[in-house]
């Protein structure tokens, strides 16, 4: 892991292939915290017309972001403030997978993430490694029938190494990153004797479960 966290060049604008627009939102958040704090204000992505992996570009347009979408915004705006675009894969089991987006402060690593319920977010960088960071979202990280589901996690991935047409200013959908992700080396954090003896989420922590930034679009009735 040695050096990932240093400066690198700033990523450019006309490299990158985003507009003068959308290069000036993105300048402006120039510290994990503001990335952050953006996608927090961001409506969460709740896919009504089916699954999408949206881009950066996207994002910005639409308005809506789930977390690969949002992972991808906060790495590029890393980059162009001369930080790594690194992300980081958690795998579940009979649950949804999640990414979140590295940073580094002092040798310790973070992690900025898109998510809509009080569950799964923003790490300060206070962990020394990526098992570390990746075991903090074990408690939380919970299926519908209340069941721990997180099971391993991979990276990072640097997006420095996909063509910036593939995640950044693609008007489809990103599914190469996710592939990308999907096929990385993932490291196990428990065992199978571990996993079969979790105790599942009481009703305080269902409850908490329940509170979400933001809530669904209402359904528009179909005229009669």
């Amino acid at each position: 892991m040695a050096g990932l966290g240093s400066r690198i060049r700033a990523a450019r604008r006309e490299q990158l292939g985003l507009t003068d627009a959308e290069f000036r939102v993105l300048q402006r958040l120039n510290t994990p915290q503001k990335i952050q704090d953006f996608l927090c204000e961001v409506p969460a992505n709740f896919e009504r017309g089916g699954e999408t992996c949206l881009s950066v570009r996207e994002v910005l347009r639409q308005r809506r972001a789930h977390c690969i979408e949002g992972a991808m915004l906060a790495a590029c705006a890393l980059w162009l403030h001369g930080e790594r675009p690194l992300l980081l894969d958690l795998k579940a089991e009979r649950d949804y997978d999640h990414v979140v987006t590295l940073f580094r402060r002092n040798g310790c690593w973070g992690a900025i993430s898109k998510t809509n319920p009080p569950v799964l977010r923003w790490r300060d960088p206070v962990y020394r490694t990526l098992r570390e960071l990746a075991i903090s979202y074990f408690h939380e990280y919970a299926n519908g029938r209340h069941q721990k589901t997180l099971r391993s996690y991979a990276g990072p991935l640097d997006l420095r190494s996909i063509d910036p047409g593939e995640w950044v200013t693609n008007g489809k959908h990103c599914w190469e990153i996710a592939n990308r992700l999907e096929a990385l080396r993932h490291v196990p954090l428990l065992s199978r004797v571990q996993a079969k003896s979790l105790r599942l989420r009481d009703r305080a922590e269902r409850q908490v479960r329940a509170i979400l930034e933001h809530r669904a679009p209402r359904k528009k009735r179909r005229s009669q």
